[in-house]
């Protein structure tokens, strides 16, 4: 049995999309075609792969198997072909990386162009997401994540060690002063993470702390820290710029216990995948040149 590439292709467009409108859309073609390759492919396999309603489209139990089989298929096939044209002309095609906002905006995007300078075969792609994304469904080549990983399916690259420093903005210490112990936190108004118990650890003994005020980006926690509303525990890699002025002032230093989990800043792509030219450069070039 054949199925063409292309209809495989317009498959996953409509699993990634949620329909086979967005799909359409998204491709810049009709949603007839779209919907002519899902069927074709299903008439080919004698099963149903989606479930059609009037508002919404969903995987039936064969179509999720099938979509995730198709899905390393496809990425095979791009590999191969990438190796031929590699050996040749040298790493080129689309770099999909995704990293948390704070560690794209203060240590990816200083980098871009440098490295398009470099390779400029390579179209590189930054998505942000704060928190744990599916590589294969969000179609992602590498995710930079902070903390260890567990993961058995993923290979993990260490890029580095960004320590957390406990900081507050110099107006907010003249109008609250600084505590001089971690026991003395609870009088102050401290900023954490909305409903994450693990990003809200700092390094002390005492664990983690209950934000007075809470937010969803470590972005969000370092501008609300910038303008004095409290005091939060925060990677150096967004903040040693600060730091270095003095916008931001570190506390508690003589209390600081590691904390490996929120600390280490990895590479991750999936095990069972190899390692693509483009990928390999894009890590061998980041890795001596991020800030941590």
């Amino acid at each position: 049995m054949i199925t063409r590439s292309d209809d495989l292709t317009l498959l996953l467009a409509v699993v990634d999309s949620g329909g086979f409108s967005a799909a359409a859309e998204q491709l810049g073609i009709q949603v007839a075609r779209v919907s002519r390759a899902v069927s074709r492919l299903e008439r080919q396999l004698g099963t149903t792969l989606l479930n059609r309603t009037t508002r919404q489209v969903e995987l039936t139990e064969e179509g999720r198997r099938f979509s995730e089989e198709v899905r390393r298929g496809l990425a095979l096939l791009d590999r191969a072909e990438e190796a031929l044209h590699s050996a040749r002309h040298g790493p080129s095609g689309r770099l999909r990386v995704d990293a948390a906002s704070p560690l794209v905006l203060h240590q990816l995007v200083p980098l871009v162009a440098e490295f398009g300078a470099a390779y400029p075969a390579i179209r590189l792609e930054l998505s942000s997401s704060d928190g744990i994304i599916n590589l294969l469904e969000k179609q992602t080549d590498i995710a930079i994540r902070i903390g260890g990983m567990s993961d058995s399916t993923l290979h993990a690259r260490l890029l580095g060690e960004s320590p957390l420093h406990i900081v507050a903005s110099p107006d907010y210490l003249r109008r609250r002063g600084s505590p001089a112990s971690a026991a003395e936190l609870d009088r102050h108004r401290l900023l954490g993470f909305i409903g994450s118990g693990g990003l809200n650890r700092w390094p002390l003994a005492r664990g983690a702390v209950v934000p007075d005020i809470a937010a969803s980006s470590g972005e969000t926690l370092r501008q609300l820290a910038l303008a004095g509303n409290g005091i939060a525990c925060l990677s150096r890699f967004m903040i040693g710029e600060d730091l270095a002025a003095g916008r931001l002032v570190p506390l508690l230093q003589q209390e600081y216990l590691p904390l490996p989990e929120r600390e280490q800043v990895h590479a991750v792509y999936y095990r069972h995948s190899a390692l693509s030219a483009r990928i390999g450069a894009f890590l061998d070039f980041i890795g001596p040149r991020l800030r941590l």
